[in-house]
């Protein structure tokens, strides 16, 4: 019959328009400033650094691979690379960037350049509220703006910080073993 999702629409937005008044739960609205929904760990904003310990310079764990740059459909990421090395989070020697940047004004939230970062040093961050009267300093963000700890990480996405965390754990305790001298051999020949 011609008319009837017509009619089913109405009637479902009648249902939600008189159970918000009823029902707390159907109310889909929050009066923004004063309220705020909780954070979704699978939304997605733009990108930040991941670092650990307290030092954002020391801890980064970004290591100027330059894949993002390169992936980066847009192209609003801006690497350059140190001149020295500095341990990682396995403890090997690595390049560090000494200028990081990200344009947010371009960046499209794709989420490649997580994706393609092979030391999850950059992830994605749930805050929205980005806006500035001076278009410069707010969306290109640098290296210092864009440090955020492993702990930030975890408030923001607890699942999969957890499991990059229990990777990275594992991988320094490949690292140490390896290095670990090896036991004296027991018994000996006579």
């Amino acid at each position: 019959m011609l008319g009837v999702g017509i009619l089913k629409g109405l009637a479902e937005t009648a249902r939600n328009f008189l159970g918000s008044y009823v029902s707390k739960d159907r109310l889909t609205t929050i009066q923004f400033p004063e309220e705020r929904a909780p954070r979704i760990e699978a939304s997605r904003n733009f990108p930040f650094l991941v670092y650990d310990g307290t030092d954002p310079q020391e801890g980064l764990r970004c290591v100027s691979c330059f894949i993002c740059e390169k992936e980066c459909p847009p192209k609003c990421i801006f690497i350059e690379k140190s001149t020295d090395k500095k341990p990682d989070a396995v403890g090997k020697p690595q390049f560090y960037p000494a200028r990081f940047n990200i344009d947010v004004s371009v960046c499209m939230s794709c989420q490649i350049c997580v994706e393609v970062c092979p030391f999850d040093a950059i992830k994605m961050d749930t805050a929205f509220e980005l806006s500035a009267t001076d278009r410069f300093d707010a969306l290109l963000m640098n290296k210092q703006q864009l440090a955020k700890s492993n702990e930030y990480y975890h408030e923001i996405h607890p699942t999969e910080a957890a499991a990059v965390d229990a990777e990275l754990a594992a991988a320094r305790a490949k690292t140490a073993a390896a290095k670990a001298p090896a036991p004296p051999a027991a018994g000996g020949a006579a």
